[in-house]
């Protein structure tokens, strides 16, 4: 069975590196699959859960203990070439470290903290993105 290499990492560091069946990233314009012999490619990613179906039973470990490492992605690239798969993530972190009570409070002090009626165009973006995303991380937290 082909397998994938998969790597993820981030400014602080690798967060995961190992053999995968499959990988599922949060594309800018929606998820993407991949699955050994996929076609080279190089892509912007927007936020969300990165699924990766660990390929081989001794990286369950790395995994939830379902054969899948599941994390939150928030931006950066995703480059596949020759069964090989690096994300290179702005920000990466596994989704059992989402603690949902403090994703709702980070929710309510965003919304308490919204832009005047005065604001500019560009702040009041970026604090829908930054709500979008702070929601996004609720809906994945346990």
């Amino acid at each position: 069975m082909a397998l994938l290499h998969c790597v993820v990492t981030s400014p602080e560091g690798l967060i995961f590196e190992g053999s995968a069946r499959s990988v599922v990233v949060p594309a800018v314009d929606g998820e993407l699959g991949i699955l050994p012999r996929h076609a080279p490619l190089i892509g912007a990613l927007g936020h969300g859960e990165v699924r990766i179906e660990v390929g081989e039973p001794s990286q369950a470990a790395s995994a939830d203990g379902s054969g899948k490492a599941r994390y939150f992605l928030n931006g950066g690239f995703l480059q596949v070439v020759q069964d090989r798969v690096t994300i290179l993530a702005t920000e990466a972190e596994p989704l059992d470290s989402l603690a949902r009570a403090k994703e709702e409070e980070k929710v309510k002090s965003l919304l308490s903290s919204r832009p005047t009626s005065g604001s500019n165009m560009a702040e009041r973006e970026a604090f829908e993105e930054k709500l979008r995303v702070a929601r996004h991380r609720v809906k994945l937290a346990r």
